[in-house]
């Protein structure tokens, strides 16, 4: 007999085609999943944009409330309260995404009784005095949901919150589906080879503060080697002004690439380095990223998932946070022992395989839908 199809209700702040970010690439890769599972998925989420309100987007839909003003880091919409209650009336499972305040608020005040579970992707870190007023929120959010996923052990291990709802957490590492990833043209690949080199470190990823740029950039002052940067943000002008205040000439701001391009520069790079050195950096997808291309890896020990997918000796090296010598010497090691570091990247793109692929991460969230949504029928 063929399963029931379940329709789950994904809700977070943002997600595409307006935004691109990490968890709203989380939310695609189970949205695109699910399906061979027997789940149809929804998504709710604001916009800035006058935009129509429903689309279709990789067989699922998107519905978007108008996001009507912007504080601490928190979209803040008045529509979207009716629109949740009508979405979450006709699912089966309400999937939300923490951190966002405003979800929390929806949810209690909507009272929309149906089977529940939250990905934790992370604390809220550096909103501190606010916090003393948005924690009996959180707590009420966390307490009312049935289930709550956490990204890595390692997070569920080092968060306090996390801890305090320990007997309904369960951890489902994020995966992403290499199959999606394009193959550029050996015409591309050559081009960046030319500008770049065929043997460098690489960053990838937004350039906020907590990623540790700033870091990377000190380390590079003592390990004179390659290293290409890719991505834009908020720090980008003060991380290449500090660059120029050392008088390095070692590092490349490739800025914001195409896909195709990022898979060529990763395909051409020696090893990944990734310095975040905060909590917000809650696990790393253009690190697992890494270790899906068979690359060696640097991180840091934050206490993330950072270092679930990065395992110090065997894939890579973890350093302290925030010791801008001891990434030197990291990237120096790396450099000076190709040996070791080709088979830490084969133990890596391994370990890729093994934990951390798309369709692993969709078979055990529909096992968790069915679960609740059995749950609730009896």
């Amino acid at each position: 007999m063929a399963k029931k199809q379940i329709r789950v209700l994904h809700f977070f702040k943002t997600y595409f085609p307006d935004s691109y970010g990490g968890i709203e690439q989380v939310i695609n890769q189970i949205a695109r999943g699910s399906a061979a599972h027997g789940i149809e998925t929804h998504v709710l989420s604001l916009s800035k944009t006058k935009v129509e309100r429903t689309i279709t987007l990789n067989g699922h839909k998107v519905h978007r409330a108008k996001q009507d003003f912007y504080i601490a880091s928190t979209g803040i919409s008045f529509s979207v309260f009716l629109r949740f209650s009508q979405l979450a009336k006709q699912a089966d499972v309400i999937h939300y995404h923490f951190p966002w305040p405003l979800m929390d608020m929806v949810h209690l005040l909507t009272r929309v009784n149906k089977p529940s579970v939250v990905t934790y992707h992370s604390d809220i870190v550096r909103q501190k005095r606010l916090m003393k007023f948005y924690q009996p929120l959180k707590n009420s959010f966390l307490s009312s949901v049935d289930r709550i996923v956490a990204t890595s052990p390692n997070y569920l291990k080092s968060s306090d919150v996390l801890k305090r709802f320990k007997e309904k957490v369960e951890i489902i590492p994020i995966g992403i589906d290499k199959s999606l990833y394009p193959t550029p043209e050996i015409e591309r690949v050559n081009e960046w080879r030319h500008e770049v080199g065929d043997k460098f470190f690489l960053f990838v990823g937004v350039l906020r503060y907590y990623k540790g740029l700033h870091i990377l950039i000190e380390a590079a002052r003592t390990a004179d080697y390659p290293i290409v940067i890719v991505g834009a943000g908020p720090v980008e002008m003060e991380l290449k002004a500090l660059a120029d205040s050392f008088g390095l000439r070692n590092i490349y701001f490739a800025g914001r690439v195409s896909d195709a391009d990022k898979v060529a520069l990763l395909e051409l790079s020696y090893a990944v380095v990734f310095p975040s050195h905060l909590r917000s950096e809650a696990f790393g997808i253009s690190l697992l990223e890494g270790a899906m291309y068979g690359k060696p890896m640097i991180s840091s020990e934050i206490g993330t998932g950072t270092t679930f997918i990065n395992i110090d000796g065997e894939t890579g090296i973890v350093v302290p946070p925030s010791d801008p010598a001891a990434l030197s010497q990291a990237m120096s090691w790396l450099w000076d022992n190709p040996v070791a570091a080709s088979q830490m990247g084969i133990k890596a793109e391994k370990r890729y395989w093994q934990l951390f692929t798309a369709d692993e991460m969709v078979e055990k969230y529909a096992g968790l839908y069915r679960d609740l949504v059995k749950r609730a029928n009896l």
